[in-house]
């Protein structure tokens, strides 16, 4: 174990190309697996390093600040250098369809993660799918800002993360750890390996996930935007439960008569007795279907039109002219009362299985925090990101005692360590009819989200597709928990014959696809073939025909194949052996 300390000296100091010069006035350390590893000091601030290893190829970095007396935390760069071998491409749950490798890692655009938006993990991966370093930072509940490129001078893999960059409240103490793992195994176990590593903490442990969070579900988002109402909604809910469906989430429009006024109208969350006029009759009539219920809430607004608008003045974030609402501060108690409050009504007097909780990473300060010219009058939690914490533990916490199973899902942005603590099920982010940016997101989340249900994007198409073209759509979300979100009794006769299919084919093998063992090849090339291995089975999904499908029959004699492109036939090696095999476009077979 290495210790060392810094005196005080100036902070701010300018990025150093991958660690290879050290500025004045920077503490130091050495890393057994990156070398020389250098951080900012701050006047009135020690900050204390320690390194341990424990197992070859990981390696734990503690950084431990402390004040003089309750500052303002200093914001900090911690930053290192390794020689860049055999990498292809760089992973995390923000890059999407670019992971491609920066040139001039100093210039190139921040990635950041808060306890609201992505995680704080970067990957590095070879073309033979190899991990070339994993880098995990337990800070997943306050903003870091994270580099990582190539250093065009040395053909080095420069990394700095950036601490405290955004307004604090005051603290006398915290300590910041990274985990680095550059044991030479598959790319996606060591990412996986990092999310484990938050899941040990007592501060991340993930939320009871229920069986019924795998289930297929309808959303009515894109099939009828704000255009719901008890006809509409049982109807489609009787047309879904042949398919397999077995829950509805009813999106934004349940809580107003007016539609096209943006958020305006939120924040009393009152159910629209024009829509929906016996709303908890309704939601049992769905219940008997054989379906779970839903309801949409966005968290943190109060729409200007609402009743409860003029009730928390003073006790707003912001206000987003552009949204027709203002974001609440949920430091104050009476606030995280207020929304937890009106959740358990929800599942308390209306009978409801769960919620789709929206737009948590609206809570952040847009100009400056409002709370230190008040000296943070009336607020019980000083830190944002702290109150925030508080807000959605508390919501997952009271909803659960209530109903054991519940349901709650968040979809992207907002995924990693903290949000699994609070629910349950993750969706992609909104990409309708574009199947590979559905594709990118649900097996980047299968990657991060530990043993919780993740969720496609809303899947929807052009009812004048053919229904090969449609499927794809299905075939590309094969590995998440497909939402559908098309009106059923309206898509001709041969779609519906096809989404039969397909949700029969995803409902027999659901755990293989969504329990077993998930190897995605190439992120770089957005998961061209991707497998996955259960008890006496392995489901292998094809989107690019010029890839060789290796079967490996120890991992399960029974051996399915996902055709996912146009192409009529397929390549397949078993050992030394390859041979051309014949599978229609868009369609599943099992292999002989």
């Amino acid at each position: 174990m290495k210790k060392t300390g810094m005196k005080d000296g100036l902070r701010g100091i300018a990025a150093i190309v991958c660690g290879l010069a050290l500025a004045a006035d920077a503490g130091e350390f050495t890393s057994a697996l990156v070398g020389r590893v250098t951080y900012d000091d701050t006047p009135g601030w020690t900050i204390s390093a320690e390194t341990k290893s424990p197992e070859k190829g990981l390696e734990e970095w503690s950084l431990t600040f402390v004040a003089d007396k309750p500052g303002t935390p200093p914001r900090t760069k911690v930053r290192c250098g390794f020689p860049a071998k055999d990498i292809v491409g760089r992973w995390s749950t923000g890059f999407g369809f670019n992971k491609n490798l920066p040139a001039g890692w100093q210039w190139s655009a921040n990635f950041s993660s808060s306890l609201y938006s992505q995680a704080p993990v970067l990957a590095l991966f070879s073309s033979a799918n190899e991990n070339r370093g994993v880098i995990a930072c337990s800070e997943a509940l306050r903003k870091v800002n994270f580099r990582m490129g190539i250093d065009q001078g040395s053909g080095r893999i420069g990394y700095s993360a950036e601490l405290f960059s955004e307004p604090e409240a005051p603290l006398a103490s915290c300590t910041v750890r990274f985990r680095l793992d550059f044991r030479p195994v598959f790319y996606a176990d060591a990412v996986r390996g990092a999310f484990a590593w938050y899941g040990r903490m007592p501060a991340y442990r993930q939320a009871a996930v229920p069986e019924a969070a795998f289930d297929p579900l309808y959303s009515f988002w894109y099939s009828y935007n704000q255009h719901v109402g008890t006809a509409c909604v049982e109807k489609e809910c009787a047309a879904a439960v042949p398919y397999g469906m077995k829950t509805a989430i009813v999106d934004d429009g349940w809580q107003t008569d007016k539609t096209g006024g943006g958020y305006v109208y939120c924040g009393d969350w009152e159910v629209s007795t024009n829509r929906f006029a016996d709303f908890p009759a309704h939601v049992k009539r769905v219940q008997a279907m054989g379906m779970k219920y839903m309801l949409w809430f966005s968290v943190p607004h109060v729409g200007f039109k609402s009743a409860n608008y003029p009730k928390f003045k003073g006790k707003y974030l912001y206000e987003d002219k552009g949204m027709g609402a203002a974001v609440l501060d949920p430091r104050f108690p009476e606030v995280r009362e207020f929304l937890i409050g009106h959740y358990e009504r929800a599942i308390r007097d209306w009978g409801l299985d769960g919620l789709k909780l929206d737009f948590i990473d609206f809570f952040s300060f847009r100009h400056g925090d409002p709370a230190v010219k008040e000296n943070y009058a009336g607020r019980d939690i000083k830190s944002l990101p702290e109150a925030i914490d508080r807000l959605m533990t508390d919501v997952n916490r009271r909803l659960t005692a209530i109903k054991p199973d519940m349901l709650i899902e968040f979809r992207q942005s907002y995924v990693g360590p903290a949000i699994r603590k609070y629910g349950n099920m993750f969706r992609a982010m909104d990409c309708p009819m574009d199947s590979l940016a559905n594709r990118v997101a649900t097996i980047d989340l299968r990657l991060s989200s530990g043993n919780a249900a993740v969720h496609s994007d809303m899947l929807m198409w052009n009812w004048e597709e053919s229904p090969e073209a449609a499927s794809k759509q299905f075939w590309n979300i094969l590995f998440s928990v497909p939402q559908i979100s098309v009106r059923l009794k309206n898509i001709p006769a041969a779609q519906q014959a096809k989404l039969h299919e397909m949700l029969a084919f995803w409902i027999r093998h659901r755990e293989t696809l969504m329990k077993g063992e998930l190897r995605p090849l190439r992120p770089d090339l957005n998961y061209p073939v991707v497998y996955a291995y259960g008890k006496g089975e392995q489901v292998v999904a094809v989107y690019d025909s010029s890839m060789v499908v290796e079967v490996d029959r120890s991992r399960g004699r029974a051996v399915y194949i996902v055709n996912a492109t146009d192409a009529k036939t397929l390549v397949v090696r078993e050992g030394k052996k390859a041979r051309v095999v014949k599978i229609a476009p868009c369609s599943a077979a099992r292999l002989d």
